[in-house]
């Protein structure tokens, strides 16, 4: 699995496919390793806990699961539409974001 992704945290990202086709949203956690990402108030997943004493009513936790960095697409902030990332490095070394779409750095 390639670790290296093109999204990074705080980034907003429109999901490509699944139950949430078509949502906005930004980018809370990047998970690089299994090559996911957690989006705010997309891919709501609910858990029942069991109480933890007796006589306690059990909680009902919901939470925001990862997505696959491949349902993601990264929305550009000059343009505000979904487009593709590639990178290039500056004279200094550095490497930099650029959204295929306008051709301006991310």
């Amino acid at each position: 699995m390639n670790n290296r992704l093109k999204i990074k945290t705080g980034d907003t990202v429109k999901i490509l496919s699944g139950k949430d086709k078509g949502k906005t949203g930004k980018v809370i956690k990047v998970l690089p390793k299994i090559g996911k990402a957690v989006v705010e108030n997309v891919n709501i997943h609910t858990r029942f806990q069991r109480a933890k004493k007796a006589g306690e009513p059990g909680k009902k936790v919901t939470f925001f699961a990862a997505l696959s960095s491949s349902k993601l697409m990264l929305v550009d902030p000059n343009s505000g539409q979904p487009s593709r990332v590639s990178f290039t490095f500056l004279e200094n070394g550095s490497k930099q974001r650029i959204a295929k779409a306008s051709g301006k750095a991310v």
